[in-house]
């Protein structure tokens, strides 16, 4: 499958090389481009109205973020993830993300709670549109990364970030296939009062336990064949 440009979509002149990624890693976390396309330089040079050259380090960025492989004499695919791979990458969140939350946690002031209130409020709207769907995935990173904001980790951050990427379309399906909305929307909520109470450790064992039961539902969901089409 090729990706097609689509017309007038030209970027500004920053870093070429950082908006083409970041155009590229949008478009692929919302499932615009989907598991199993191909990325043509030439296709995405003309569509961002660029050179070959940032394109492809664009796509050497990707990869190494985990978001597309280049394959020899195929070029850069969005790889499909097994559920091998996804419960690969929920262990790494579960070992993860609780650590960060157990140094931010002391640090977090009352506006990011505020801030962290006015997100969950908007992914809970979200959640109840199915026609919303490309918005769960990122709206649930941005009320964790809240949370993690104040931890001063950031090499852990960068892989945080990364894995998150990898797995953002997953948290939608998982949502989505595995009717978990009332769940998440709970957990959100108390992860979020543990973290206000400064309850260090009863936050981090919640926050494992619900990205643990994510990948575990997710990866189940998985197994008995439900149509990643759905999404």
């Amino acid at each position: 499958m090729n990706f097609a440009a689509a017309p007038e979509s030209a970027i500004p002149r920053q870093s070429l090389t950082s908006a083409v990624a970041d155009k590229l890693r949008e478009e692929i976390i919302r499932g615009a481009i989907p598991e199993g396309a191909q990325l043509r330089q030439d296709a995405i040079a003309v569509q961002y109205h660029v050179s070959r050259i940032p394109v492809r380090e664009a796509l050497r960025q990707l990869d190494a973020e985990g978001l597309i492989t280049i394959v020899p004499n195929r070029g850069a695919i969005v790889p499909a993830l097994s559920p091998t791979d996804i419960e690969e990458l929920f262990t790494i969140r579960a070992l993860l993300e609780p650590e960060i939350l157990k140094y931010s946690i002391p640090r977090l002031t009352d506006s990011d709670f505020a801030e962290a209130d006015v997100v969950l409020r908007r992914y809970e709207s979200e959640l109840q549109r199915e026609d919303h769907l490309f918005s769960w995935g990122r709206l649930n990173w941005q009320f964790h990364s809240i949370l993690y904001s104040r931890a001063e980790r950031p090499y852990s951050m960068t892989i945080i970030r990364n894995v998150n990427n990898s797995g953002e379309r997953y948290t939608r399906l998982q949502l989505y296939l595995t009717h978990g909305i009332k769940r998440a929307n709970e957990e959100h909520h108390q992860i979020l009062e543990l973290c206000r109470q400064r309850d260090v450790p009863d936050a981090c064992k919640l926050l494992k336990q619900h990205i643990q039961y994510a990948g575990q539902s997710l990866k189940q969901a998985l197994k008995k064949g439900d149509a990643i089409a759905a999404v």
